[in-house]
């Protein structure tokens, strides 16, 4: 997967599930999901934390493959493996059936080191026939050593087993990033994918100069996520932090109630799909929550089908 693959908006889709006391993948309705981020013109969808793969079977995740496998040819699906050593030895046997762009590694926060850690992560990928996608979501994700840690990311880009790193450390003021700062110094920023969602985006692509980004709440509003990522492009940003504006009521709610969770139900409630059920270890949205997600996710969903509208 060359990096210049890595310049654009990736949407990262909750998982649709049957209220059949089983939960069982409701594959009818994540299509649904999925053909309304096609339509939105997003082709690129990873599917890991909204879709909480943490907790996935490897049954499950024997019949995920099958259908990412499925979806049309101009649609990239990348899955994600792990967070376990085990449990991601596992799943590389299912995974060298097929030939996905790359695998995103989930965080992982068992005891481990950096040199530790790297070690794993070849065997793995060598197992799956695959090359990784790296998540960096605490500054500690390779071990308490920072520096080893971003050594190590480093090494696994140069030798072409990394191809991608998403980063989602969280900070208050996107513009100043010591880890980043370091990250960048070590590996090529066209490798490095900008891993919150819209509320970190613009300062990341223009301040940091990342090539693309990671949506959840852009599943709702496709088209909205992919004209800011455009705007941000030919450095209209006066339009971008507009657009970038429509998304954080929905991003408050996902901060407060939790990231998945919110996308879940905002996903039903918007009207693009039921999502039924979330799988343990988490439980539903309360009605109470539920009722203030509600008239968000519609909002939003709305100002997406205008924005369809005046583009016609």
């Amino acid at each position: 997967m060359p990096s210049e693959n890595l310049r654009g908006v990736f949407a990262v889709p909750p998982l649709a599930r049957k209220s059949d006391g089983k939960r069982t993948i409701d594959f009818d309705r994540n299509s649904l999901i999925v053909r309304h981020i096609i339509n939105g013109r997003i082709t690129r969808l990873l599917y890991g934390g909204n879709a909480f793969l943490y907790h996935i079977t490897l049954e499950e995740y024997e019949e995920l493959l099958g259908w990412f496998n499925d979806l049309a040819d101009n649609v990239w699906v990348i899955p994600s493996i792990g967070p376990g050593f085990g449990r991601a030895m596992d799943q590389a046997k299912l995974l060298r059936r097929y030939q996905f762009p790359c695998v995103m590694i989930l965080p992982c926060s068992d005891p481990r080191d950096a040199l530790g850690l790297e070690l794993g992560l070849r065997e793995i990928a060598q197992a799956a026939d695959t090359k990784l996608l790296v998540y960096l979501k605490e500054t500690n994700n390779f071990g308490p050593n920072r520096d080893a840690g971003l050594d190590a990311v480093a090494r696994l880009v140069n030798d072409d087993v990394c191809v991608g790193i998403k980063y989602a450390v969280v900070r208050e003021n996107p513009t100043h990033d010591s880890y980043l700062e370091a990250l960048l110094a070590r590996v090529d920023r066209k490798f490095v994918i900008s891993g919150i969602g819209e509320r970190p985006a613009i300062a990341h692509l223009r301040d940091w100069e990342l090539p693309g980004f990671t949506t959840g709440s852009g599943c709702i509003a496709p088209r909205l996520s992919q004209e800011l990522f455009e705007a941000c492009t030919i450095g209209d940003f006066e339009t971008a932090e507009r657009i970038r504006a429509s998304f954080i009521p929905l991003e408050d709610l996902r901060d407060l109630f939790g990231p998945a969770r919110v996308l879940h139900a905002a996903t039903e409630l918007a009207g693009i799909a039921p999502t039924g059920p979330v799988p343990p270890y988490l439980t539903a949205l309360t009605a109470d929550q539920k009722q203030l997600v509600a008239p968000v996710a519609r909002s939003l969903f709305a100002s997406d089908k205008l924005q369809s509208l005046s583009a016609k």
